[in-house]
């Protein structure tokens, strides 16, 4: 009796064993294979951008975003923000002025104390922060998302699949990806039939510069088919100082204007772009005589340029331009 009551405890023992080690493997924490046991909330992913590698942790929480392009795409996708720097931010983001976001400075000066303070788990950012990332990096993982104009499209949907591989959201990046390209075939299509040439400026203070293929604002040429008036335009940052004279000798058949002035405006009235364009030399062209002299919104093409919203809305303002 003795004998068969002792192998019957060894065999109910080893039935809890053998229980308890299944209940380990189904939780994740016996010991597992690590990367496919870890749970979501902590798995960490590089992502390889053009200042460096970042290692990021899977949908951060508390994110701080200094680009207004990639806030109108986290926007768009549904993804919460922590900061934003609140200065000059384009009205159709205007509910990021709210003091429920934390203001992080301005777009060329962060204000390192307040990002500290509020302690981030990822700092996004581009080009006007681009000498401020070493110390950002510091306080929280910091990646650069910038597009790069001589690539735009490419360098943008880079910047997209980026953010849906870091929120979980590829399915909506490539849904909205999809329908961008699909709007941007069919602009190419209607510009290119045209046969007409195009210019470019930015008209900021009373002074007008020009810009050309691969610029902050050649997108209109390299993928939207418009024909450039002058290729051989340098790209730079503040584009090419121009004349009257200038436009008046590349007479463009459709002159688009960006104002600058009314992107940063803090106070009503008139920024005066208009009457510096519009005047009795560029009344002479070919555009002007056509109808064909575009203001576009520089909120979109000044501001935020590079995100979901801002891209397709170029597209829209430059399609519906378009006689």
């Amino acid at each position: 009796m003795k004998k068969w009551l002792a192998l019957f405890m060894v065999a109910m023992f080893t039935l809890v064993l053998a229980a308890c080690g299944q209940d380990d493997k189904t939780s994740g924490t016996g010991g597992g294979d690590a990367t496919g046991d870890t749970p979501a909330a902590t798995e960490e992913i590089t992502i390889t951008h053009q200042l460096g590698e970042t290692p990021v942790k899977k949908n951060p929480s508390r994110v701080v975003v200094f680009d207004f392009g990639i806030l109108d795409s986290v926007d768009k996708l549904g993804i919460e923000v922590l900061g934003v720097p609140q200065a000059n931010i384009p009205a159709y983001l205007s509910k990021f002025e709210d003091k429920k976001y934390e203001n992080v400075g301005s777009l060329k000066e962060p204000d390192f104390e307040k990002i500290n303070s509020i302690n981030p788990d990822l700092i996004i950012i581009s080009g006007r922060q681009q000498d401020a990332y070493e110390e950002l990096s510091k306080i929280a993982p910091t990646i650069f998302l910038g597009v790069d104009t001589s690539k735009y499209m490419e360098s943008f949907k880079a910047n997209m699949n980026t953010l849906g591989q870091i929120f979980g959201k590829e399915a909506e990046v490539e849904k909205e990806l999809a329908t961008i390209d699909e709007n941007i075939k069919a602009l190419n299509e209607k510009a290119t039939a045209t046969g007409k040439k195009a210019l470019i400026i930015l008209a900021n203070e009373g002074k007008i510069s020009a810009y050309g293929p691969g610029s902050r604002f050649g997108i209109l040429h390299d993928v939207f088919g418009f024909g450039a008036v002058d290729p051989n335009i340098e790209v730079s940052t503040h584009g090419k100082d121009i004349s009257n004279e200038y436009i008046v000798e590349m007479n463009p058949d459709y002159l688009f204007v960006v104002d600058r002035g009314a992107a940063v405006a803090t106070g009503e009235g008139d920024s005066g772009a208009k009457a510096v364009v519009e005047n009795e030399l560029v009344k002479t062209t070919n555009a002007a005589k056509e109808g064909n002299i575009v203001y576009l919104n520089p909120d979109f093409w000044y501001l935020s340029g590079g995100g979901l919203t801002s891209v397709s809305e170029m597209i829209t303002e430059v399609d519906a331009a378009i006689k």
